[in-house]
């Protein structure tokens, strides 16, 4: 909000920079440079994604030899098994011999001669070859400077305004430019001072929201509506507005009466008889 932005720069915690005129164009040596840093970070982000994938085609590749091994130490125990019930029940050594042999794998079935006679042998154009290798480069992340203060072409040391007076002669900041501006300043700052968070309140009817705390922990508590001056009229059909939709949306209307002569703010709640 440009109140919070005033308040900031008025109370010394922030200042106000000319972004445009801070950027400047970046010299050959600092691209390159820049460039070279990129380069480098996605050649580390890419060695470690290969590293990783190395690692895990090994364990998958150890795991498959165990899983064989495992097999075949089974398949030879099922056959010695197999062997000491045939010699306990006396049969012939040779059937125990074909019984003992471990099987080497699934066999083919054989061909019918209606198969052999019907099927039709594979043919390949000439001249196409088939590659299932993937060359594909593995992803990398592109990371943007959140802060230009990162980037070595960006100075804002001789467009710095600590000051809004400084602010408007340099002709990149106006606010606040009329009385009712200035009022909304004047609330924002005095009820900051008093210990309240403020957010927008446009979709509550009023200029501000008032939060008796971290806006993160809290709801806000009023609807804030700046007025001009002490003194200024307002119509019935106002104050029911507000007080209506103070009560719809469980909070009070705070009526904010700036006196610019004095700096000084009037506070009136309007709220429902009974409400809360």
């Amino acid at each position: 909000m440009p109140e919070e932005v005033v308040f900031l720069v008025e109370t010394g915690r922030a200042v106000l920079i000319d972004d445009a005129r801070a950027h400047s164009n970046p010299s050959l040596d600092d691209l390159a440079q820049w460039n070279a840093h990129r380069n480098a970070s996605h050649k580390l982000q890419i060695a470690a994604a290969e590293a990783k994938e190395a690692a895990e085609k090994s364990k998958a590749h150890t795991l498959s030899e165990d899983a064989l091994r495992k097999r075949k130490e089974r398949e030879e125990r099922r056959a010695a098994a197999a062997r000491a019930k045939a010699l306990a029940e006396g049969a012939d050594i040779d059937l125990i011999d074909d019984i003992s042999t471990p099987d080497a794998g699934p066999s083919q079935p054989p061909q019918t001669r209606e198969q052999g006679r019907h099927s039709a042998p594979h043919t390949y154009a000439s001249g196409t070859t088939a590659t299932t290798a993937s060359t594909s480069t593995p992803a990398y992340t592109i990371t943007l400077p959140a802060s230009s203060s990162l980037t070595p072409w960006y100075a804002p040391h001789d467009c710095t305004y600590s000051t809004l007076a400084e602010a408007r002669a340099a002709e990149i900041w106006t606010y606040p430019a009329d009385p009712h501006e200035r009022a909304k300043c004047g609330v924002f700052r005095d009820l900051w001072e008093k210990g309240y968070f403020m957010g927008g309140g446009i979709r509550f009817g009023g200029d501000f929201l008032v939060y008796p705390g971290d806006p993160l922990r809290y709801h806000s508590h009023f609807v804030a509506t700046v007025i001009d001056a002490p003194v200024s009229t307002i119509k019935p059909m106002e104050i029911v507005a507000h007080g209506r939709l103070g009560t719809a949306t469980k909070k009070a209307h705070l009526l904010c009466g700036w006196d610019d002569e004095r700096q000084e703010v009037s506070y009136f709640s309007i709220e429902w008889a009974g409400f809360g």
